[in-house]
């Protein structure tokens, strides 16, 4: 996922501000990491540059 998004991106269930940990990255490029929900605490993982925002159940 490119870094240059993470800006625009809020959570998808409150539409709060999340927290970025990087695990993995490639010059401008998040391969693996989280995102982690400032209200809710939700967490969204990265994997392999795709960032999974479907909501568990």
């Amino acid at each position: 996922m490119k870094k240059d998004i993470i800006d625009i991106l809020c959570c998808p269930v409150c539409k709060k501000e999340l927290i970025l940990k990087i695990e993995k990255e490639e010059k401008n490029e998040i391969i693996k990491g989280f995102f982690t929900c400032k209200k809710c605490n939700k967490v969204y993982h990265i994997s392999e540059g795709i960032i999974d925002f479907l909501p568990k159940k």
